[in-house]
């Protein structure tokens, strides 16, 4: 099974020896905030319950520690324990997968909120516990190709040339390296001009719905990071998808588009696409030393119930790193508050999904 690569700036450093991986912290890791996660059980590591999450980030209640630790133990020790869990070396631990192939869009015309962040560090979380994940880079800036390190420079194929060209997702789509089961279909700059450029393309809202109908490969989840727009990039997505996942920054401001995003997802489901549903939403940038980020997140779980995760995600630095060394948070610095955020975000979506019947 490939490893995951390590930076400089990694808080553990993991080496396999025989069948076993030893985890030892790094020379320059200094101690962190501890931020405990959620273990399925022993018994049953396909546990599909949603896990308890704690009301403020940073903070669980008992029982939330892999086993054969405590509270009382390092916070090294405990760091290192965490990070073994994320990254599964061993491959012995999975989450859950769902009954069929989940496709979600992810969107929100407001940027900055954590949509390709939250793409890319879900997607590699799922495809290190046994999920088979594509990642469909939908944003001209093409961050999701530069955060999962897949080539996206001008020249390589990548999701314009399915979008006008029609050329099959097979002849694109690129394995993402150092991480087992996770595909990405890149963007390149030519994107940004087919907005204008589909605008006479005939069944232009359908392109991408086509595209991944005539996919040949098997996914558990396909995620499309969409660019911060209502355009028809978008609207691709929307067709395409099943589902859509909604980032919301816990700010203010994040919070008046999202009436215009809903209105546009229930445009696209009365006349393009019935099957779409906003399933999940998740709370991103989460600051607890502030009312604002509390009283944000009271007013996104009134309106949205359960579909808003119980998983929070904090304001972290190590996030914010990842992307700068081609890499994902779960895999920088695994045992980071951002990565056990993240891992815990991506076990209660593959917990919701397991517990889907087939589609109608």
């Amino acid at each position: 099974m490939p490893q995951p690569r390590f930076s400089a700036n990694s808080v553990v450093a993991i080496e396999v020896s025989g069948d076993y991986p030893v985890v030892r912290p790094h020379p320059a890791a200094e101690p962190t905030e501890v931020m405990p996660v959620y273990t399925p059980s022993a018994a049953s590591p396909q546990a599909s319950q949603s896990p308890p999450a704690p009301a403020v980030a940073g903070e669980a209640p008992a029982g939330h520690y892999a086993e054969g630790g405590g509270n009382d133990d390092p916070p090294l020790a405990q760091e290192a324990r965490r990070a073994v869990q994320i990254l599964n070396p061993s491959g012995e631990i999975t989450m859950p997968r769902p009954p069929h192939t989940r496709v979600i869009g992810v969107a929100n015309q407001k940027g900055g909120v954590g949509k390709t962040t939250s793409v890319v560090n879900i997607a590699v979380a799922l495809a290190l516990h046994g999920n088979r994940v594509l990642v469909i880079d939908l944003d001209p800036q093409g961050n999701a190709s530069t955060g999962l390190d897949v080539p996206h420079h001008a020249g390589i194929p990548d999701v314009y040339d399915c979008l006008i060209d029609n050329t099959p997702i097979d002849d694109i789509v690129q394995p993402v390296q150092g991480i087992p089961n996770l595909w990405c279909v890149p963007a390149t700059i030519d994107l940004a001009g087919a907005e204008i450029e589909l605008v006479s393309v005939v069944a232009r809202e359908s392109r991408l719905a086509r595209a991944l109908a005539n996919h040949k490969g098997e996914y558990d989840y396909v995620f499309i990071d969409c660019p911060p727009s209502l355009g028809l990039l978008t609207v691709n997505a929307m067709v395409a998808a099943a589902e859509v996942m909604i980032p919301i920054q816990c700010e203010y401001y994040a919070l008046e588009g999202v009436q215009q995003l809903t209105s546009n997802i229930a445009l696209v489901k009365a006349h393009l696409n019935p099957r779409l549903d906003v399933t999940t939403v998740l709370l991103t940038m989460y600051d607890r030393r502030t009312r604002l980020a509390d009283a944000v997140e009271q007013d996104v779980r009134a309106h949205f119930g359960d579909k808003a995760l119980q998983a929070v995600i904090p304001r972290n630095v190590r996030v914010s790193e990842a992307p700068s060394y081609g890499q994902s948070v779960m895999t920088y610095d695994p045992g980071s508050r951002g990565a056990t955020s993240y891992f815990e975000a991506a076990l209660e979506i593959a917990a919701r999904g397991a517990a889907m019947g087939a589609p109608a």
